[in-house]
């Protein structure tokens, strides 16, 4: 039976089965090989096919799903039929599931995909950490579910429990891709509490309790985030440190990486460049052991930004050199699933930022523009940021026409997101822009501006 609106698309979540949603969407895209069809297919795309956000895939999907299940219908995978999907709704939803083209490493085949139990117990957690709809209900459903249901843990952590700290990650990470980290911080912050009351409580298996250590410093980094890009830069500090202590405690080199990635970008955010290359360099020694490429070139990317913060332009040079080459290296099994953000839109982003801490802000225009160009439209949050970053380096490269086009791009996308952080990159672009608000259009841009 095809899903209502806003709700979990449970058929599809079952023939994931124990797959991770990066392993499932590796199998989607070789499945789409198999059929001629290229989709972008990524952790995320799954998380939002799951959480009933997407009603009905495009057209490659579709074909690509029914080539992946024989003889199931739209309706047996859990989507509405297209008739029905109409509208504004409908164009919203199709933008969404459009895949852009890029290459991938194959991976085996589907076969079967058992459904994993789960207890009545376990499925009040659930609810609790899912969020649907608008990013005000999701961040409210995020709390006020959990503020009603903390006392209801069980004695002991099962794999049911595991699965819901992990499903938490992934509905925080999809809102901030659509909406910003505003709305989300402080609502986020009760699922990261339950998240470590369940690790307290213990758990019914060793294999269980290291995904609960996983699943709960992953959570933490995650709300790192929403604090890091709405401003809180001391919740966000404490937010990783915990991270990095839950991956000390387990022994998780996966998770120790990402946090000390994670505090290399806060280091130079809050400008303390030497800081930000030792995390990003202690972050390069835990994932030396993980077989992901991909890794170490975003590790090399923070180290980069540290050094170009510190005007050290040769150190720079050299970390973008290996960031460049093991991104060359392409996909790998190993790369983690919070990684799906990291492809080439990303690293020309993070490209830009070194050149333009470095003073070259034409060269550091181009790649924002390339970074723009290059994300996918749905990600909203990481299109209006890449535009704010194109229209400081125009503004400060001697463009102020263009910077104030791309301004007015961000004002337009920030309708949908909300971010401190994109927000005050704009405010310091209108700075640099008011002695040309003569031109027509800067004039237009800046007035748009202060009424925003």
């Amino acid at each position: 039976m095809a899903t209502s609106p806003h709700s979990p698309n449970t058929p599809f979540r079952r023939l994931r089965g124990q797959h991770s949603p990066a392993e499932f969407a590796a199998l989607v895209r070789r499945a789409a090989k198999e059929i001629g069809e290229t989709v972008s297919c990524d952790a995320r795309y799954i998380g939002r096919v799951e959480s009933g956000e997407i009603r009905c895939p495009n057209y490659a999907y579709e074909r690509v799903f029914l080539h992946m299940f024989p003889g199931r219908t739209l309706a047996d995978l859990g989507f509405s039929p297209r008739e029905t999907v109409r509208g504004r709704l409908a164009q919203r939803e199709q933008a969404a599931s459009f895949s852009a083209f890029a290459p991938h490493h194959p991976h085996p085949h589907p076969t079967g995909f058992p459904a994993p139990s789960r207890s009545k117990e376990s499925d009040v957690l659930r609810r609790a950490f899912m969020a649907g709809g608008s990013a005000t209900v999701a961040a409210a459903t995020l709390s006020l579910t959990l503020l009603g249901d903390t006392r209801r843990l069980p004695s002991r952590a099962g794999e049911s429990e595991a699965a819901a700290v992990e499903d938490a990650v992934r509905q925080i990470r999809l809102l901030d891709d659509r909406h910003g980290a505003d709305a989300l911080y402080r609502r986020a912050a009760e699922p990261l509490r339950t998240a470590y009351a369940l690790l307290d409580a213990g758990a019914t298996r060793q294999s269980t309790e290291d995904r609960l250590h996983a699943g709960a410093g992953e959570l933490a980094i995650s709300v790192g985030w929403l604090a890091h890009d709405s401003g809180r830069f001391d919740d966000a500090r404490s937010h990783y440190a915990e991270a990095l202590a839950t991956a000390r405690v387990s022994g998780d080199a996966g998770l120790e990486a990402h946090a000390f990635s994670n505090m290399a970008f806060l280091a130079r955010d809050c400008g303390r460049p030497r800081e930000s290359v030792r995390a990003a360099q202690a972050g390069r020694r835990a994932a030396r052991s993980l077989g992901s490429p991909r890794l170490l070139s975003l590790l090399a990317l923070r180290e980069a930004g540290g050094w170009a913060g510190l005007s050290d332009r040769k150190a720079c040079e050299e970390a973008l050199t290996r960031a460049h080459t093991e991104f060359s290296r392409g996909e790998a099994g190993a790369d983690p699933e919070w990684m799906s953000f990291f492809g080439e839109a990303e690293l020309e982003s993070l490209e830009s930022r070194c050149w333009a801490a470095l003073g070259e802000h034409a060269r550091a225009a181009r790649h924002a523009r390339r970074a723009a160009d290059l994300q996918d439209p749905h990600f909203a949050r990481n299109v209006a940021l890449y535009t704010a970053e194109l229209a400081d380096n125009l503004a400060h490269a001697g463009a102020p026409d263009e910077a104030a086009w791309a301004g007015g791009r961000v004002l337009e996308l920030l309708e949908e997101v909300q971010s401190t952080r994109i927000q005050s990159m704009l405010a310091a672009t209108a700075r640099t822009l008011v002695p040309h608000q003569r031109s027509p259009r800067v004039g237009s841009f800046l007035a748009r501006h202060a009424s925003a």
